[in-house]
């Protein structure tokens, strides 16, 4: 059995380091913040001005006011501060943010992203990500191994529009862990119930042990 989403994020959560600032992409990483291990003290920072976010709210403490960068309801903290969108993307682009975790529509062997658009469909806009993966110390990317018509989106090289080249450290899909190193993707964790046959046969990247 594979990871589902909510396992993908509890996963990514253990990438987490004590006192760091983290920056959380759209779709299944604001997930993570659900499961910021015990002990582990991080300062979540969305890119629309919020540094400080906590989990997702109950209903009764849903306030509409309260959004991240992808418009979801989130809760604050007693240390939550607020700042322009600039002094946002100053804090990114100035390296202050030492982990973004982020999705993916595909990723390389090499560490190439490409996240941000798919010619012919619409899109509002590129967002922060170029900024992110540009900006911070480490690239985190948790995503579905394959996509809903089953291709894999770990290949040897992306063929959409790029986000970064060669940006990505990291690796989490519903399959396993897998580090960016030289000549392909090295398996570091499998999740439980899956196999490396399994992993292979959805794969097109270079595989490393």
């Amino acid at each position: 059995m594979a990871w589902d989403r909510n396992q993908m994020a509890a996963r990514a959560a253990q990438e987490l380091e004590d006192g760091t600032y983290v920056n959380l992409g759209i779709g299944i990483p604001t997930l993570v913040s659900n499961y910021i291990p015990e002990g582990v003290d991080v300062t979540l920072q969305s890119e629309n001005g919020m540094l400080g976010m906590g989990p997702f709210p109950t209903e009764d403490e849903i306030d509409a006011d309260l959004i991240n960068a992808g418009k979801q309801t989130i809760t604050e903290l007693d240390r939550t501060s607020y700042f322009s969108s600039a002094d946002s993307f100053a804090m990114i682009r100035g390296g202050h943010i030492a982990l973004s975790i982020l999705g993916a529509m595909e990723v390389a062997e090499n560490g190439d992203l490409a996240n941000w658009m798919i010619p012919g469909k619409l899109v509002k806009g590129m967002g922060g990500a170029m900024d992110l993966v540009a900006g911070v110390k480490r690239v985190v990317v948790i995503m579905d191994h394959t996509n809903k018509k089953g291709e894999t989106k770990l290949l040897k090289e992306c063929t959409l529009p790029l986000t970064g080249a060669g940006v990505v450290d990291r690796i989490i899909t519903g399959l396993g862990v897998f580090d960016v190193v030289e000549g392909g993707l090295k398996v570091v964790e499998i999740a439980e119930g899956v196999t490396l046959e399994q992993i292979e046969a959805a794969t097109d990247a270079t595989l490393e042990g």
